[in-house]
């Protein structure tokens, strides 16, 4: 079966290309959500963020997620070490995942492939690129927060043309170029790939 990984900066529109995947059958895997259910199930991993961040990262068993977001937003440093915590946890979640799956091919939806080493285990990657403008726009309208909260959490990713140059396929989602035809045109070039490595195999 064939890994592919679905990346992008904040804002980019990677969920809801990743939903139009689904309705082609294809199953996707979110990096992220999957992230913050490892966060509250998983017992070490929640012992190391309290020892990282302290035990208010907890309230009644509960994640707080406010509490946690504004530490590392502001402090890179202890992002870095809370990302080296669950990118291990998520890569080897995502890796059973996918073993368990019996399409011509999966996909991981991820918005920190490259910045957490996860491209090694995939074989090939889709960005979906978006102008910053309309990006910036959407991650406002989504969480409430200002343009400047939107740009500190975008200098955190890698840029979007360092992305785009590692990346495979391109996907454009500059609400100008429809969708729906570009997902359609990559899943019929990924089944083709699938189709290839099985026969290699």
């Amino acid at each position: 079966m064939l890994k592919v990984g679905l990346t992008g900066g904040i804002g980019s529109g990677k969920s809801t290309v990743a939903a139009i995947f689904e309705t082609l059958g294809v199953p996707v895997y979110y990096a992220d959500k999957e992230a913050k259910r490892l966060m509250i199930e998983d017992e070490g991993l929640i012992q190391s963020i309290k020892n990282l961040l302290g035990e208010e990262s907890y309230i009644n068993g509960i994640l707080n997620r406010e509490y946690i977001a504004a530490i590392v937003f502001n402090d890179p440093k202890k992002l870095e070490q809370l990302n080296q915590l669950i990118h291990p946890l998520t890569v080897s979640d995502s890796l059973n995942w996918m073993s368990q799956q019996t399409t011509p091919y999966a996909i991981k939806e991820a918005a920190l492939i490259f910045e957490s080493n996860s491209e090694s285990h995939l074989d090939v990657i889709i960005c979906v690129s978006s102008p910053e403008s309309l990006r910036i726009k959407r991650v406002m309208e989504r969480d409430g927060i200002n343009e400047d909260a939107v740009r500190q959490r975008m200098s955190r990713q890698m840029s979007e043309e360092e992305k785009i140059k590692k990346c495979d396929f391109i996907i454009t989602n500059d609400e100008i170029n429809l969708l729906t035809p570009q997902v359609i045109r990559a899943h019929e070039l990924l089944i083709k790939k699938a189709a290839a490595k099985a026969t290699l195999a």
